[in-house]
């Protein structure tokens, strides 16, 4: 009888536990989509406390940038097959060319 009232009980947080996440991540999208007034000025942001008036424009990462200072409309990371040994070469080529590798030969001399 215990057993059943532990699974009852956990069955109930958990489904509270996915209505919330639900829930969050519905106010998160209507959240995201949502624009606020840009209000610059200290006596005009009173009870605001400077959060969304600090949101005046999008600044994106400068990594989603190319040299031009234009966005990056391409995927970021593309992958490509490889078979074993050739990234086997990659990673050698990698670690020997690291500044803390030192070489067989002179550690032998």
């Amino acid at each position: 009888m215990l057993h059943l009232l532990y699974i009852l009980a956990f069955t109930i947080l958990a489904f509270i536990a996915v209505g919330n996440l639900i829930r969050n991540l519905i106010m998160f999208s209507f959240d995201r989509e949502r624009t606020y007034p840009a209000n610059s000025s200290p006596a005009n942001n009173q009870g605001n406390y400077g959060y969304y008036s600090s949101k005046k424009q999008f600044v994106p990462h400068p990594e989603l940038l190319d040299s031009a200072g234009n966005l990056i409309k391409e995927p970021l990371l593309v992958m490509r097959s490889i078979n074993v040994e050739d990234a086997r070469q990659h990673l050698d080529a990698l670690y020997e060319a690291s500044p803390g590798h030192k070489n067989e030969n002179s550690e032998e001399a």
